[in-house]
């Protein structure tokens, strides 16, 4: 298939940084593109190529930001968004669907410091990772001061997060981890990596095609690192902490290929590859081999103490063996 060059307004020198996407101007630039290299809509390709970009979003990819992804080169979310952008025009004329799933979040969910607290009333520290036996010895207590807010007693509260995180274990998933605020709903960390949005915006006008944005990580008693489940989805009584998206596995019988890349490798991404990759042996196993990993746009967490790195390489390997490509993003899709 055709790539097509790098528009002279890319700065791959700004990707790390944020500022205000001019979108006259790139939607002007965008019709003269599609006319210097014959772009048709998307709804006229005969081969539908859709891209899933899992938080790309300036909480994951800016340096400072609450949980920059550097990987182990320290600065792995930045490198990698220049890799996307430049994949993105590249095979402007190839992709013909742009997905973007957006983490949200508010203060008081299960993993914020705010929804803990020791006997003397302290919150956890960002990291502090809280096993099903520290709570059961309450080591550390849901906060009883939320329990009017959710219409519970702090005793049934404290017995919803013993729940949570010995399903966590029976699920094979990540203990719980206290996370810094991050990705906070209305706030600049939540909003799209702005290269990469306008990498997405110029797709829009230039193929005529309305990029799809999916929330996730509103509920505030489950993580929901895949965009297709949250990682527990009932509590005590059997009630609903989150749902099964299906949206995903539903387009990807409809597209020829699906080409999923983001952050974090080892969590966000890893976790709704995995989720998806349920679905596909649920559904027709066969339909991992239209599934391409964008293997050199995502990185793994790494952080004091902990070093996600061959967590995502073990992931990534597993998807390979269930029948998904893993691909370069100077690699020709076709």
């Amino acid at each position: 298939m055709i790539q097509l060059p790098i528009p002279d307004f890319f700065d791959s020198t700004r990707v790390g940084e944020i500022w205000k996407v001019d979108y006259a101007a790139r939607a002007a630039q965008a019709r003269d593109w599609a006319k210097q290299h014959d772009l048709e809509a998307a709804t006229a390709s005969k081969k539908r190529i859709s891209l899933l970009l899992v938080d790309v979003q300036n909480t994951f990819c800016i340096p400072n930001f609450e949980l920059f992804v550097g990987g182990r080169s320290g600065h792995g979310a930045v490198d990698d968004n220049v890799r996307l952008c430049e994949f993105i025009y590249r095979n402007l004329g190839n992709i013909t669907s742009i997905t973007a799933t957006l983490d949200t979040h508010l203060s008081q969910q299960i993993f914020h410091p705010i929804f803990f607290v020791d006997a003397d009333g302290n919150h956890p520290a960002p990291y502090t990772v809280i096993q099903a036996e520290q709570l059961q010895r309450e080591e550390w207590k849901f906060n009883p001061a939320l329990a009017p807010r959710y219409g519970i007693t702090p005793e049934y509260g404290q017995k919803m997060m013993i729940h949570y995180a010995e399903t966590l274990r029976k699920r094979g998933k990540y203990a719980l981890t206290i996370w810094p605020y991050h990705a906070m709903l209305g706030g600049i960390g939540h909003a799209l990596v702005p290269a990469v949005e306008e990498a997405i915006f110029f797709h829009s006008i230039a193929r005529l095609s309305q990029p799809k944005f999916e929330i996730k990580g509103e509920h505030p008693f489950t993580e929901h690192y895949s965009v297709i489940t949250p990682d527990v989805t009932k509590g005590p009584k059997g009630e609903t902490l989150g749902k099964h998206n299906d949206a995903f596995i539903a387009e990807l019988k409809q597209v020829d290929a699906l080409v999923i890349t983001g952050q974090a490798k080892s969590h966000c991404v890893a976790w709704t590859i995995s989720d998806l990759l349920d679905d596909i042996r649920a559904t027709d196993p066969e339909l991992a081999k239209k599934v391409y990993l964008l293997d050199d746009c995502t990185s793994p967490v790494v952080v004091p103490g902990a070093d996600f790195t061959d967590q995502a390489d073990e992931a990534f390997e597993s998807f390979a063996q269930a029948g998904m490509k893993i691909i370069k993003s100077t690699d020709v899709l076709g």
